[in-house]
């Protein structure tokens, strides 16, 4: 399997899963690779080169429409990345992380689907911490 470190440092394939990402968050069930060239202004071979990469990393799927291929992020395996971050973060703050004061208001149904994976992500990183900590006696 492909170091996703490897994958994500290339800044075409962050820029891709960005533009996914928005997407996503727009609810766009999928982006194609000529949407992809014409935001990015880069060339198709070049975009198809950095999606296979992205697939084989398991980092969006892809949803086959006749001709057309539609591409959607996939944002569990950045977990790994998630994982080797927090302990840093924890480092950095520790007790002294900066106070957020947050007013909800309600969401429209794209915002919340980010709010949700965003959520998910931070219980997902909570859960390493704590596990982390239990592991290391504290």
């Amino acid at each position: 399997m492909t170091d996703i470190f490897d994958v994500i440092a290339d800044g075409t394939r962050r820029d891709i899963l960005q533009l996914l990402l928005q997407r996503a968050t727009e609810g766009d069930a999928g982006t194609s690779v000529s949407q992809i060239v014409s935001e990015l202004g880069i060339s198709q071979p070049t975009v198809s080169k950095h999606l296979k990469v992205l697939r084989d990393a398991d980092l969006v799927s892809v949803r086959e429409d006749g001709q057309r291929r539609f591409y959607s992020i996939e944002v569990e395996p950045l977990g790994v990345v998630d994982d080797w971050l927090v302990p840093f973060l924890v480092d950095a703050f520790g007790d002294d992380a900066p106070d957020i004061d947050l007013t909800f208001t309600a969401l429209n149904e794209s915002a919340a689907h980010a709010a949700g994976v965003a959520g998910r992500a931070a219980a997902s990183a909570k859960h390493v911490v704590t596990t982390a900590l239990r592991r290391l006696g504290a």
